[in-house]
């Protein structure tokens, strides 16, 4: 029967060696994780258009003013980055659903 001895350096070198393996392993599923955290971010991303206010303006049709007014009382949402007020489309245009009328409700409304 053979003995093998395992001499402290012989565990340092495995231990190093294990742990870069280890190491590399980590970094690489990381890095992985990552890359993919980061493409469905840009897909996300690409999906949304943001407006800044000349363009919400534009779209609506109404003064810089209005448009204060309408973020003030909270009927706009809005992100502020840095000095940059920015509005998703998708939320102004869903605003614009939201508040359509039928004709025909707005004429029973006024001549009830």
């Amino acid at each position: 029967m053979s003995v093998n001895v395992i001499t402290q350096e012989d565990f340092d070198l495995f231990k190093k060696e294990f742990m870069e393996e280890f190491k590399n392993k980590v970094v690489e599923e990381l890095k992985n994780f990552l890359n993919e955290k980061q493409t469905r971010l840009l897909q996300e991303t690409k999906k949304q258009k943001f407006l800044k206010s000349y363009q919400v303006e534009k779209m609506l049709g109404i003064s810089a003013g209005t448009l204060q007014n309408l973020r003030i009382n909270g009927t706009i949402p809005f992100s502020k980055v840095g000095g940059t007020i920015l509005f998703e489309e998708n939320e102004i245009l869903q605003l614009i659903k939201d508040n359509k009328f039928n004709t025909e409700t707005v004429y029973e409304t006024i001549f009830k």
